[in-house]
Protein backbone atom coordinates (compact mmCIF):
# COMPACT_ATOMS: atom_id res chain seq x y z
CA UNK A 1 0.00 0.00 0.00
CA UNK A 2 1.21 3.52 -0.74
CA UNK A 3 0.04 6.75 0.81
CA UNK A 4 -0.35 10.14 -0.86
CA UNK A 5 -1.53 13.44 0.61
CA UNK A 6 -3.51 16.41 -0.63
CA UNK A 7 -3.43 19.74 1.18
CA UNK A 8 -5.79 22.62 0.42
CA UNK A 9 -3.94 25.94 0.20
CA UNK A 10 -6.57 28.53 -0.76
CA UNK A 11 -9.16 29.16 -3.45
CA UNK A 12 -8.88 26.14 -5.73
CA UNK A 13 -5.16 25.57 -5.09
CA UNK A 14 -3.88 22.35 -3.57
CA UNK A 15 -0.56 20.69 -2.96
CA UNK A 16 -0.27 16.98 -3.64
CA UNK A 17 2.45 14.89 -2.02
CA UNK A 18 3.28 11.53 -3.55
CA UNK A 19 4.35 8.41 -1.67
CA UNK A 20 8.03 9.42 -2.04
CA UNK A 21 7.45 12.92 -0.66
CA UNK A 22 7.54 14.73 -4.02
CA UNK A 23 5.29 17.76 -4.25
CA UNK A 24 3.03 18.78 -7.13
CA UNK A 25 0.98 21.95 -7.26
CA UNK A 26 -2.61 21.69 -8.44
CA UNK A 27 -5.00 24.46 -9.38
CA UNK A 28 -8.54 24.03 -10.70
CA UNK A 29 -8.99 27.77 -11.37
CA UNK A 30 -8.33 28.40 -15.04
CA UNK A 31 -7.89 32.13 -14.36
CA UNK A 32 -4.95 31.71 -11.96
CA UNK A 33 -3.38 28.55 -13.41
CA UNK A 34 -0.65 28.32 -10.78
CA UNK A 35 -0.59 24.54 -10.77
CA UNK A 36 -1.46 21.51 -12.83
CA UNK A 37 -5.10 21.05 -13.81
CA UNK A 38 -6.19 17.94 -11.86
CA UNK A 39 -7.93 16.34 -14.87
CA UNK A 40 -4.75 16.75 -16.95
CA UNK A 41 -2.82 14.60 -14.50
CA UNK A 42 -4.78 11.45 -15.40
CA UNK A 43 -3.68 11.31 -19.07
CA UNK A 44 -0.20 12.46 -18.10
CA UNK A 45 -0.03 9.64 -15.54
CA UNK A 46 -1.02 7.14 -18.20
CA UNK A 47 1.69 8.44 -20.54
CA UNK A 48 4.29 8.47 -17.75
CA UNK A 49 3.43 4.95 -16.62
CA UNK A 50 3.81 3.50 -20.11
CA UNK A 51 6.86 5.66 -20.89
CA UNK A 52 8.62 4.31 -17.81
CA UNK A 53 8.07 0.77 -19.08
CA UNK A 54 9.17 1.64 -22.62
CA UNK A 55 12.43 3.13 -21.36
CA UNK A 56 13.01 0.20 -19.02
CA UNK A 57 12.34 -2.46 -21.66
CA UNK A 58 14.42 -0.75 -24.37
CA UNK A 59 17.35 -0.27 -21.99
CA UNK A 60 17.26 -3.97 -21.09
CA UNK A 61 17.34 -4.72 -24.82
CA UNK A 62 20.40 -2.47 -25.13
CA UNK A 63 18.67 -0.09 -27.53
CA UNK A 64 20.36 3.31 -27.84
CA UNK A 65 17.35 5.36 -26.73
CA UNK A 66 18.35 9.03 -26.48
CA UNK A 67 14.97 10.71 -25.98
CA UNK A 68 11.31 9.83 -25.54
CA UNK A 69 8.43 12.27 -25.79
CA UNK A 70 4.68 11.82 -25.76
CA UNK A 71 1.93 13.97 -27.17
CA UNK A 72 -1.36 13.29 -25.41
CA UNK A 73 -4.88 14.10 -26.55
CA UNK A 74 -7.80 13.35 -24.27
CA UNK A 75 -11.55 13.52 -24.77
CA UNK A 76 -14.01 14.06 -21.93
CA UNK A 77 -17.80 14.13 -21.86
CA UNK A 78 -19.12 17.70 -22.14
CA UNK A 79 -21.31 17.38 -19.03
CA UNK A 80 -20.44 16.73 -15.38
CA UNK A 81 -18.68 14.64 -14.25
CA UNK A 82 -16.71 15.11 -17.52
CA UNK A 83 -15.81 11.43 -17.75
CA UNK A 84 -12.83 10.56 -19.91
CA UNK A 85 -13.91 8.65 -23.00
CA UNK A 86 -10.67 8.50 -24.99
CA UNK A 87 -6.97 9.10 -24.45
CA UNK A 88 -4.60 9.06 -27.41
CA UNK A 89 -0.85 9.02 -26.89
CA UNK A 90 1.75 9.31 -29.62
CA UNK A 91 5.29 8.57 -28.46
CA UNK A 92 8.38 9.59 -30.37
CA UNK A 93 11.55 7.71 -29.50
CA UNK A 94 14.84 9.14 -30.70
CA UNK A 95 18.09 7.30 -31.14
CA UNK A 96 19.27 4.05 -32.64
CA UNK A 97 16.15 2.08 -31.70
CA UNK A 98 14.60 -0.85 -33.55
CA UNK A 99 11.02 0.22 -34.32
CA UNK A 100 9.73 -3.34 -33.85
CA UNK A 101 11.24 -3.48 -30.37
CA UNK A 102 9.81 -0.05 -29.53
CA UNK A 103 6.32 -1.12 -30.59
CA UNK A 104 6.62 -4.36 -28.63
CA UNK A 105 7.75 -2.41 -25.54
CA UNK A 106 4.70 -0.16 -25.83
CA UNK A 107 2.39 -3.15 -26.26
CA UNK A 108 3.87 -4.91 -23.22
CA UNK A 109 3.49 -1.79 -21.13
CA UNK A 110 -0.06 -1.04 -22.18
CA UNK A 111 -1.34 -4.62 -21.86
CA UNK A 112 0.83 -6.18 -19.15
CA UNK A 113 2.84 -3.83 -16.93
CA UNK A 114 1.25 -0.37 -16.60
CA UNK A 115 -1.16 -0.20 -13.66
CA UNK A 116 -2.71 3.03 -14.94
CA UNK A 117 -3.52 1.49 -18.33
CA UNK A 118 -4.91 -1.63 -16.64
CA UNK A 119 -7.17 0.53 -14.49
CA UNK A 120 -8.40 2.81 -17.27
CA UNK A 121 -8.70 0.43 -20.23
CA UNK A 122 -11.99 -1.17 -19.17
CA UNK A 123 -13.72 2.23 -19.24
CA UNK A 124 -11.63 4.56 -21.43
CA UNK A 125 -10.60 3.98 -25.04
CA UNK A 126 -6.80 4.10 -25.10
CA UNK A 127 -5.08 4.58 -28.45
CA UNK A 128 -1.29 4.54 -28.57
CA UNK A 129 1.43 4.63 -31.18
CA UNK A 130 5.19 4.97 -31.19
CA UNK A 131 7.47 6.28 -33.91
CA UNK A 132 11.24 6.11 -33.95
CA UNK A 133 13.33 8.96 -35.31
CA UNK A 134 17.11 8.91 -35.54
CA UNK A 135 18.65 11.51 -33.28
CA UNK A 136 19.89 14.47 -35.26
CA UNK A 137 23.55 14.91 -34.34
CA UNK A 138 23.34 18.65 -35.07
CA UNK A 139 20.45 19.27 -32.67
CA UNK A 140 21.22 20.43 -29.12
CA UNK A 141 21.08 17.84 -26.35
CA UNK A 142 17.81 17.69 -24.46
Amino acid sequence: MSTQRLIWKDGFRFTGVDSWGNVVGLDADEDSGTGAKPADLLPISLAACTAYDIVNILRKQRQDLRALEAEIHSVQEPEAPWTFTKIEIRYVARGDVDVTKARKALDLSEHKYCSVAATLSPVVEIVTSIDVEPEDESSPAR
